[in-house]
């Protein structure tokens, strides 16, 4: 839990001093679907967080992760493409909270201007409390840069 309270406060401090068009806000749909969010903290390492729901069970989930960004690996001739990989957690409510670690592995493109990016993402993941199991996640979204 400790560790949990140290990255949000990590976001929130970071989120201050990125400037406005490094935070984008958007939707993701998959299992589960709902709302996303990117923090840029560099031109290559970002924070990404979302607040989603199951349609097939009836949860809600929230995860947050540490990117990792690659755009040099394929070249496009307007805008970017890149891969990305990371490690976060997330919480998932339903009868009880459980608690486990994703890691994340995606695609994505950054339409020229930078306002709008597409994104294809497989999460892999364990959790760990109450008991553990392995699970896997993904989706594909878009979001607006501010």
């Amino acid at each position: 839990m400790k560790k949990l309270i140290l990255l949000i406060m990590l976001f929130l401090s970071t989120s201050i001093m990125a400037s406005p068009k490094d935070f984008g806000l958007g939707v993701m749909f998959g299992e589960p679907s709902g709302l996303t969010g990117k923090l840029w903290t560099t031109q290559n390492m970002a924070f990404d967080a979302g607040v989603a729901w199951s349609f097939r069970n009836d949860i809600i989930y929230i995860h947050i992760d540490y990117l990792f960004h690659h755009f040099e690996l394929v070249r496009v001739q307007k805008g970017s493409f890149g891969l990305y990989y990371g490690i976060g957690g997330a919480v998932v409510m339903f009868d009880d909270v459980h608690l486990g670690a994703r890691v994340p592995l995606g695609l994505e493109y950054v339409f020229p201007g930078n306002r709008f990016e597409i994104f294809l993402e497989i999460v892999p993941g364990v959790a760990l409390v109450p008991e553990t199991d392995f699970f896997l996640s993904g989706g594909v979204g878009l979001r607006y840069y501010f």
